[in-house]
């Protein structure tokens, strides 16, 4: 049986994955010490899930349309699933959880059991760039063979368990997990280096004892995607930067930059950019939250899911990130306790239960 180092080696020398074989690749991590908090990772998991809950019911509205319908969203609404004011889940929160499930089951990631897993049950809010995958799959396509070149975000909102299984061990295996988990479904260059490089980020936060520096999370976030995009070019499908083509990664930098020095308010900032799916647009806006408002989960999340087009993902991203900076603990109390926990239409409190069978099984 090929490991994951063999097939990914394979892919990069068969120019089959669209990524570049970065300096990353090497750094060898050092596994967390026997007194980290795995609060952190309950707090990493856990955003991911209320960050997509508190905004599915309005996903894809333009900031104005929603305020208008529901003024400030803090707290979970009633949306078409449901009649009562519970945090529902999306395709983020069912994606991200049933890996983690699927890696628990295998004692790691192996990427041909996560595919045929995300054919087991309905998704819901389904991409359009996972419905491909599926199609792919299902004709009989590789896993490999089998992601669309797209750009969306939708590998990226699930990308965050994939660090889980190498707490304990370290090493140089994490890198390579996450380039082929986000090739599964996205086989595109700015989407593999964003969950590359996110993941790096996500490990660095899992340590920190105070926020970053609000440079650091572009900074950061540049130094890795720099060194793993192939050069593919992007333009923006609206927003006020339609003359812009380049890598992902510039795009962020003096974006993300140029609003920062402007001190422009969220919402006209992720306005400016047009703060859809397209990575052109979540990268920018995910990134100039944190960099705003990284310091304080609570108002973090909110932003993104008030301010933002692709809301629910967005704020699954930044729900993320918040959650392995500051942990479970600084999570609101009624966000955890009205979220349903589920990853199907059925099973109540699922979410909470694969947390703590991932702490059993990569941490105790």
């Amino acid at each position: 049986m090929e490991s994951n180092m063999d097939i990914f080696n394979r892919l990069i020398e068969d120019h089959a994955i669209a990524i570049r074989r970065g300096k990353i690749f090497d750094h060898r991590l050092i596994p967390k010490p026997a007194d980290f908090d795995f609060d952190r990772v309950e707090g990493m998991l856990l955003g991911v899930a209320i960050g997509d809950s508190l905004g599915i019911t309005s996903e894809g509205m333009l900031a104005p349309e929603r305020k208008a319908r529901f003024g400030e969203i803090r707290d979970y609404i009633p949306n078409r699933y449901v009649d009562k004011a519970i945090g529902f889940p999306s395709d983020d929160t069912q994606l991200t959880f049933w890996a983690l499930e699927q890696m628990v089951a295998d004692g790691g990631f192996l990427p041909d059991h996560l595919a045929s897993r995300f054919l087991n049950n309905r998704i819901f809010g389904l991409g359009s760039a996972v419905r491909e995958f599926l199609q792919n799959y299902c004709s009989g396509a590789p896993w490999y063979r089998s992601g669309p070149a797209s750009a969306g975000n939708g590998a990226l909102m699930r990308i965050s368990p994939i660090l889980i299984p190498h707490l304990r061990k370290g090493g140089t295996d994490l890198w390579v997990d996450a380039a082929l988990c986000a090739m599964m479904t996205h086989n595109d260059t700015s989407s593999i280096s964003a969950c590359v490089s996110f993941v790096a980020m996500l490990w660095e936060l899992l340590y920190m004892d105070a926020p970053p520096d609000p440079q650091w999370w572009p900074e950061r976030y540049v130094e890795v995607a720099k060194d793993l995009e192939d050069g593919t070019v992007y333009t923006p499908r609206g927003g006020q930067f339609r003359e812009y083509s380049g890598p992902a990664w510039q795009f962020v930098q003096e974006k993300v930059s140029r609003a920062n020095r402007q001190d422009l308010p969220v919402i006209d900032a992720c306005n400016a950019w047009y703060s859809g799916a397209f990575l052109l647009e979540t990268l920018p806006s995910a990134i100039y939250i944190l960099m705003r408002h990284g310091h304080d989960p609570e108002e973090a999340i909110v932003r993104a899911v008030n301010d933002t087009k692709d809301n629910d993902t967005i704020a699954a991203i930044i729900g993320a990130a918040v959650g392995a900076l500051h942990g479970r603990k600084a999570i609101p109390k009624r966000w955890i306790e009205n979220l349903s926990g589920r990853t199907t239409d059925s099973d109540d409190g699922r979410i909470f239960e694969l947390i703590q069978e991932a702490r059993v099984a990569f941490w105790r």
